[in-house]
């Protein structure tokens, strides 16, 4: 019968394996216990010999689930690729003799660990079904950038020379953003000593001549529906017309805007036309075209001119930026070079508190401005007096004095704000708030003056229940992790590139396009087959619903992360297996456990707990349950056996997607089986988390701080379970926080469920 089950199990003795277990021993564990129909040893089972063996199997003996039981599943991913039968590994080598001394008092504690883990993973498989793909697919290879400046141009070129048909959507009426106003750019090569072209007009250009490149200029998206792969999109034009085009994969590099220092009253910005922004002189300089730069009240020429650096930013005061936004020094050097160039004799002055020169320029081109007889004055500017000739007053920091300085123009470096949508998890107004709000609108509208406006203008409008946008980080930039995954966002398939999602000069910009682009191009390619893109790259699964047994509690569809749940008419859970991520939050999050993934779910993780081998309470061996996320903590723990660090022989480790997936299921079984401590490891969460499922960790570690009513009513002590934040760093700190599980149990006694 086609859809009999065959289970095999294969057990390798290479990498000192077979020295320190008996292999004989695990084989019968996994005939006897584990019910494999088949089982086969090998010395090297990842070499060609081995792996043909597995396949022969699979091929001439109807082999539809193996369990393999080597080295960690982290290891030797290419060689175990079986990708047309369901699959567990038992890690033998990682998780047994590397964390295990080997001695002789050793060996029986060290014997029973391997036994649980063959236990383990033969129950695991039993409950796993091969994933397979979802519906008939195509690939659409179309990629929609919204966003025609430097980051937007260069995400599309990059694109279209992959091969791939974008389409760019430019609010204004030509491309190029701010970075088309700029005279000169930073430098990228060496020896960093000139400011240079900012190759703009070169893009555009190459931009138009791109037979795979469409541009929508005075445009907007009206409306995106769908997911990866078919992305439906309703381009509205000012005239409003409306084209509607199917994508693959969504860019977004909508850029930046200027942080106003009109509110600051003490650079007297607004009050004199020859106070500028650091934009402003950009437009300044491109308009003298070779010439002098001229302040724009008089038209006379530039003679002294000074810098006004880190102006409303990096402060806590209410209304200005809590951050930096790096490059401004950068800037403040290249702006100063160009009265060098074209106001021969200008006095230039750069005002700084902390001069920052990051990047590849950094160190060279800051000497280089000094070559040039640009002056650097660490002062913290108190106020600029407007008049026909401009005061600076300023705190002398190095003399610890007061002093000022006349000039003819005042630059002000204003940090970049992230152009965005509205963020669909901001914390709505109180209502408090919105009587504020109200009262202000109010008064503007009497005293005849424009009301301020709060809401802000959708650039998605994604058609998702969790909001219109892309989710913010607390800065107000576009969700993504700068290390773990720079470019992924919470809504799948889209993709954010360039000072939207941090400040950045153009060449980091380009950079980050060409990464975004790159990204777009795998989302579509892995839609086309039904597969994850991140973190669980290539997985086929994706998770279903026992529809008889939902309660319609709307836990999944809340907790979702990546907006990947919706709900139908009748409000039963709807889910887009391609915008899920497969982190299994939905399955933590479910409580009545209705909710799976063929090759993960609630039985899979529970079988392994029941099926682990406890032993009586006169034998005095314990038992602890260590749940650890496959992302970071599970990869300390093995980077913790390549280094010797020893762990304590109770522990069974089981690696989850997520801590986000974890059932309190898992927990009462686990305890009412007679395990005596639980350990649960997730990534670490807030502003700067690292989780790989971004909100996965936080929502399981929020679950498990109720666990303690569980205990409560088992009657047992809450120090037996503990939740911890790990990275992947944490290669001494994982086991220690096992092992001290294990001196806890020590100290408050076997669990009275052995009883």
């Amino acid at each position: 019968m086609a859809d009999e089950k065959k289970f095999a199990g294969y057990i390798c003795t290479g990498c000192g394996i077979g020295e320190r277990l008996d292999a004989g021993q695990l084989e019968t564990t996994a005939t006897r216990d584990g019910k494999m129909q088949l089982c086969r040893q090998h010395e090297m089972l990842c070499s060609a010999e081995g792996v043909q063996m597995i396949r022969d199997d699979i091929a001439n003996e109807d082999v539809t689930h193996i369990m393999i039981a080597a080295c960690s599943r982290r290891a030797k991913v290419e060689a175990f690729h079986f990708p047309e039968v369901a699959m567990s590994r038992a890690n033998l080598r990682e998780g047994v003799i590397w964390v295990r001394p080997d001695t002789d008092e050793n060996r029986e504690t060290t014997q029973e660990m391997a036994d649980d883990y063959i236990r383990m993973a033969c129950a695991e498989v039993k409950f796993m079904t091969k994933p397979s793909m979802a519906g008939e697919r195509k690939l659409n290879k179309n990629i929609m950038v919204v966003g025609g400046g430097v980051t937007g141009m260069s995400a599309a070129l990059e694109a279209a020379a992959a091969g791939y048909p974008v389409h760019i959507v430019e609010k204004s009426g030509a491309l190029g953003g701010h970075a088309a106003q700029f005279y000169k750019a930073i430098p990228t090569r060496a020896p960093y000593s000139e400011p240079q072209d900012p190759g703009v007009a070169q893009m555009i250009a190459d931009v138009e001549a791109n037979d795979l490149i469409t541009v929508h200029l005075n445009s907007k998206v009206a409306k995106t529906e769908g997911a990866p792969g078919r992305f439906q999109v309703q381009i509205a034009t000012e005239s409003g017309d409306t084209t509607e085009v199917s994508f693959g994969a969504i860019v977004q590099a909508t850029g930046f805007e200027l942080y106003d220092p009109s509110e600051l009253s003490q650079f007297n910005y607004g009050n004199s036309p020859d106070i500028v922004t650091n934009l402003e002189l950009e437009k300044l300089a491109k308009e003298a075209d070779g010439g002098p730069i001229k302040r724009p009240s008089d038209g006379r020429e530039v003679q002294a001119v000074a810098f006004v650096q880190n102006v409303g930013q990096n402060s806590t005061e209410e209304g200005q930026l809590p951050y930096h936004s790096g490059i401004g020094d950068l800037v403040a050097i290249k702006q100063a070079m160009y009265f060098k160039e074209l106001n021969p004799g200008c006095d230039t002055t750069v005002l700084f508190d902390n001069l920052r020169t990051p990047g590849a320029p950094g160190e060279d081109f800051y000497r280089a401005g000094q070559e040039k007889m640009i002056t650097f004055a660490k002062g913290r500017v108190n106020e600029v007096v407007p008049g026909d000739t401009l005061e600076v007053k300023f705190k002398d920091l190095i003399l610890n004095d007061d002093a000022s300085m006349k000039c003819d123009l005042v630059v002000l470096d204003v940090g970049m704000v992230p152009k965005v949508g509205p963020d669909p998890y901001a914390i709505p107004l109180t209502a408090e708030e919105e009587e504020e709000n109200a009262a202000a609108a109010e008064a503007a509208e009497a005293a005849g003056e424009e009301a301020p406006q709060v809401d802000v203008e959708s650039i998605l409008n994604l058609d998702y229940r969790q909001g219109t946008d892309l989710p913010q980080l607390k800065y107000g930039f576009t969700d993504s992790h700068f290390i773990c995954f720079p470019y992924e966002t919470r809504r799948t398939g889209i993709y954010a590139a360039g000072p939207v999602r941090r400040p950045m000069d153009i060449r980091q910009a380009r950079d980050d396009a060409t990464g975004a682009a790159m990204k777009a191009i795998q989302a579509a390619e892995h839609a086309a087959v039904g597969q994850a893109v991140h973190p669980r790259s290539g997985d086929l699964s994706y998770p279903s619903f026992r529809r008889e047994g939902c309660t319609q509690c709307k836990r999944c569809t809340v907790e979702c992360p990546f907006g990947a749940i919706n709900e139908d008419e009748e409000r039963y859970p709807v889910f887009n297996e391609e915008r899920c991520r497969r982190c299994g939050t939905c399955m933590g999050a479910c409580p009545v456990r209705v909710i799976s993934f063929e090759n993960y779910s609630v039985d899979t993780v529970g079988q392994q707990i029941k099926n682990v081998d406890i032993p009586e309470e006169w034998d005095e061996k314990p038992r602890i349950l260590v749940l650890a996320c496959e992302n970071d903590a599970y990869p300390a723990l093995d980077q913790a056996a390549m280094n010797g660090v020893e762990i304590n022989p109770w522990a069974r480790v089981i690696p989850v997607r997520c801590l986000g997936s974890v059932s309190l299921s898992w927990i009462t079984d686990s305890l009412n089986n007679g395990f005596d401590g639980i350990v649960l490891m997730g990534c670490q969460k807030g502003d700067d988390y690292q989780c790989h499922f971004v909100k996965g960790s936080e929502m399981g570690l929020e679950r498990m701080s109720k666990v303690g009513d569980t205990l409560e009513t088992l009657n047992l002590e809450p120090e037996r379970v503990a939740s911890y934040e790990v990275a992947i760093t944490d290669v001494e700190r994982a086991p220690k926080l096992i092992n001290d599980m294990a001196e806890t149990v020590e100290k408050i006694g076997l669990s009275p469920f052995k009883f």
